[in-house]
């Protein structure tokens, strides 16, 4: 847990030292002209950005004076509030310092319109977590730092439009892989002899019994792969690969065979962020052949299989089964690929840019008379890149759900934002999901004119479009221009960064 203290985090100190980060310079050549991705000089730009971090601080210093009480809920979201910030920190440090030297440019994809994009949009998302894990809490300390985080907030949006949102986000020829991604990182990934730095076994066999004992024995800001291969079993426990923890792989033996499992939930007071059986910030994770479990059942409301900050991350072959808010996607650039993911309400949400090529998507029975959601995407502003996208991904009713899909409504996605975002394109949906296909968020129709929502080329008896939704915001797409853009190779430059994690991926339309 973040210290709190509002003033350089240790780990911004510690990258420095490696040299992972450039400092910041007030006298860099740079300064005298606009990077061609900025539309301000790049001095104003860090400028700004220092303004920001100037109210990030006295947000934390107030959250620090407050001690761990006897409300549990209360004291969760304070917790959960200087943990955000302290990456939000990271994130804007991270985007000036990418403005002010080339070296500062090598921690992202290589491409710095795209990056600073994601980046800002984390920093974005943090601040608005923080205030909603306080929803339902009448808390003074809520009412000492909501208009800062608005504030907060309001500052890291006018930031956002300060960075072209154009050509510059696409990948073009002359951009190198990023230096902290290595070709054999694909040997490690689709070999079945795995060479691992650490082995986890509940029966004993292996360097520790706990997985998050071998996550806590991986070296912190490591440029190197730190495989972790866990053997089949179940293992009952909440693990948190935190932000300096970079580039874990962790491998198991199947989705049905290794499983990492808990129950955390909304209604034992838990909130919906600190929920998450397993939860990774950590950039550069690879997960393959796990599964994340949270068994605390419907009743329980909002309860985390899996959460993921991590950017440039992969989840292969893995299974993500909840019933309320399953897969967390909550910021940053992610890829699942040939995964199962099980829910019943928004069980996919967040404000991350992903891409789920090749899933099996399961909709599960939850209460009596309750509607299922898909997808509930959290775009909060325009400018933000964030969305979910699904290509040659099958949508259909888990087990339970099959003999009540008559009597159980389902939908693609509603709106959790202003500016939500989901396309399924190629993809085969079943006669489960209800013919308007979409979903007003809790009968509100204030955003249907700002969300994006749009189907391309799908197929199955769940996919006919004459009876879908005629709201201003939701698109048939006709031409494969349209779709284009929400391909791996464009929405999270794929083609910059997943062909040496060695995860299988298509980086078109064409499968």
């Amino acid at each position: 847990m973040a210290s709190g203290t509002p003033t350089i985090s240790f780990s911004f100190l510690v990258m420095l030292l490696l040299g992972v980060l450039a400092p910041i310079s007030d006298a860099h050549s740079s300064d005298l002209k606009g990077l061609e991705c900025l539309k301000v000089s790049s001095s104003d730009f860090r400028n700004s950005v220092q303004g920001i971090i100037g109210l990030l601080q006295r947000v934390v210093s107030i959250f620090s004076r407050f001690p761990n009480g006897r409300d549990f809920r209360l004291s969760n979201a304070i917790n959960d509030c200087i943990d955000l910030l302290d990456l939000s920190f990271d994130d804007l440090q991270l985007s000036a310092s990418a403005t002010d030297t080339p070296a500062g440019q090598k921690n992202g994809t290589g491409n710095l319109g795209s990056d600073l994009r994601t980046w800002l949009s984390a920093a974005l998302a943090n601040p608005q977590t923080c205030m909603e894990g306080f929803e339902g809490i009448n808390s003074i300390v809520d009412n000492l730092v909501s208009s800062l985080l608005s504030q907060m907030i309001s500052s890291i949006q006018q930031l956002l439009t300060q960075v072209h949102h154009g050509p510059d986000d696409f990948p073009t020829s002359n951009v190198q892989f990023p230096s902290w991604i290595k070709p054999r990182d694909q040997k490690i990934l689709q070999s079945s002899k795995i060479n691992a730095d650490v082995v986890v076994a509940a029966d004993g066999t292996g360097t520790f019994t706990r997985v998050a004992d071998a996550v806590e024995a991986a070296p912190d800001y490591s440029m190197k792969r730190f495989v972790i291969y866990v053997k089949r079993g179940v293992y009952k426990e909440n693990v948190e690969i935190k932000k300096k923890k970079w580039n874990i792989m962790m491998i198991g033996e199947g989705m049905d065979a290794t499983l990492i499992t808990g129950n955390r939930n909304f209604i034992d007071g838990w909130t919906t962020y600190r929920s998450a059986t397993f939860a990774v910030n950590g950039r550069g994770f690879i997960a393959r052949d796990i599964t994340f479990r949270n068994t605390a059942g419907p009743q329980k409301h909002q309860a985390v299989a899996l959460r993921s900050g991590s950017d440039l991350s992969v989840f292969y072959r893995c299974g993500i089964y909840g019933y309320q808010d399953s897969l967390f996607t909550h910021t940053m650039r992610q890829f699942y690929r040939e995964c199962r993911i099980k829910g019943t309400v928004d069980f996919i949400f967040g404000d991350a840019t992903v891409v789920f090529q090749k899933c099996e998507i399961l909709a599960k029975k939850g209460l009596p008379g309750q509607k299922n959601a898909i997808t509930a995407q959290g775009r909060k502003d325009q400018h933000e890149p964030t969305g979910f996208s699904f290509q040659f991904c099958e949508i259909s009713a888990d087990s339970d759900l099959l003999p009540f899909v008559g009597s159980t409504e389902t939908y693609l996605g509603r709106p959790w934002k202003a500016y939500s975002r989901t396309i399924y394109m190629q993809t085969y949906i079943n006669d489960l999901v209800d013919p308007r296909g979409w979903l007003e968020w809790n009968g509100d129709d204030s955003s249907l004119d700002t969300l994006y929502y749009a189907e391309y080329m799908n197929g199955g008896p769940g996919a006919a479009l004459e009876n879908r939704v005629k709201w201003p915001g939701f698109h048939v797409l006709r031409d494969a221009k349209q779709a284009y853009p929400f391909t791996v190779a464009n929405f999270i430059q794929g083609g910059l960064w997943l062909p040496h994690t060695g995860v299988i991926f298509t980086a078109g339309l064409n499968g």
